[in-house]
Parts: structure tokens; sequence; C-alpha cells
């Protein structure tokens, strides 16, 4: 279980969970008076913002690392529209009602395309460190609309294979183009395939070895 920092504040409790986090740096950018920096004791000042700010800067974090639970009892409503960015050289970045196997549920994660995560299917920046390359803006698959757009979005990893989605989900490139829409999806985490996102098979011939999810 991954250990999660936790600071209660006045009126909101900030949670951040390290191993989550794909430092996309958007919070100390942001709000370097919450999340302070390189310093010796607490970095994380929940009563440093408004409530709304805070909340503001957890749905702003792509891998869902920070959370929050808000005193006044408000909850974080769940996405109008299913999506999963996908971020050039660097993971699935999923938005929606999230049911992935033996996790809580959660409404943002971030997932390994570059095979090379030690906490699969969930990434942990190896994709840096293995020089991964992969565009972020693939070509548009003409899609009709989807009947809904929302509801909950199961995510589960084959065994040595790809990440298999049930649900309504619209892929979105890095620049924000929805470039497919579907129900189901067979999206590439062993980093081979032709045609990323998408599985096209490679990870039975190039020795990707994933336990299933």
């Amino acid at each position: 279980m991954s250990k999660i920092e936790e600071v209660v504040g006045t009126d909101v409790t900030l949670r951040f969970e390290a191993t989550r986090c794909i430092h996309s740096r958007g919070c100390v950018l942001s709000r370097p008076d919450v999340f302070v920096p390189n310093v010796a004791g607490e970095w994380i000042h929940p009563d440093a913002a408004t409530v709304d700010e805070v909340a503001e800067l957890a749905h702003n974090c792509p891998s869902g690392a920070i959370t929050y639970i808000r005193k006044d009892g408000r909850i974080e409503s769940p996405p109008i529209v299913n999506t999963v960015r996908v971020r050039e050289n660097g993971p699935l970045a999923f938005n929606a009602p999230l049911a992935i196997a033996g996790h809580e549920p959660m409404l943002r994660a971030t997932l390994c395309r570059c095979g090379q995560s030690a906490r699969k299917p969930f990434c942990d920046g190896s994709h840096t460190a293995a020089g991964f390359a992969a565009t972020g803006e693939p070509p548009t698959v003409p899609t009709d609309p989807l009947v809904n757009r929302d509801g909950v979005l199961a995510v589960s990893g084959a065994e040595n294979g790809p990440l298999l989605v049930t649900g309504n989900l619209e892929v979105v490139s890095g620049t924000g183009r929805t470039m497919k829409r579907c129900v189901k999806a067979a999206l590439c985490r062993c980093g081979g395939s032709a045609n990323k996102p998408y599985c096209d098979g490679s990870h039975k011939t190039n020795g990707f070895r994933a336990d299933p999810v």
C-alpha cells in the first residue's frame, strides 16, 4: 500500500501520494505557497489557499497523487465526459470514475504505456530514464458520437498484454483533439505498438511481461 501524506488544515485536509506522482510540477509552479519545494520539515500547507483553490490543485493533478477532504462535506463530481489524454513521450492520463481491480475508486490516474514502470498499471516516471518516445498526437479515427459520455470506466490489464478499458471513453491528444470515441479499447502498455496508443499485438513478440490487473 502506498504511503499517503496527509495534512489537516482549518477547512480542508490535503493528501499527497508520492508513488502516484509523475512530477508534472503543476502544483509547485502554480501554488508554491501550498506545496513548498526543497525545505526541511513540513512542505504541504493547505491553509495557504482557499478550500476551492486547494480543490482546483487536486483537479489539475493528472495522476491523482493530490486529493482532498473538505470539512464542509462537498466532494468532487465526476467528469461529464470520460477522457484519456495521450501524453507526449509519457503515460495515459485518465479522467473518469475509474474501477481498477485492487484499488480504491479514483477519478484521475496516469497509467504506464512505456512498459518500464515498476508500479504497473500506474506510471512511475520510468519513461523518462528509458527514453520512451511516442507522439501525443496520433491520427484521428473517425467515430460516431457516443450515446453517453460518462459513467464508470473499468480498467484491467491482460497478463503480459494491453490495458483493457470498458465504458464510455474519448481518446484525446495532448493538445485536446478528440481522436477516437469508443466503449471498448485495448491500449498498448508494452511500449512496442506501431499503432500507439492502441495495442497491435507487439507484446506477443517483444518479451513484455506484466501481471494481470
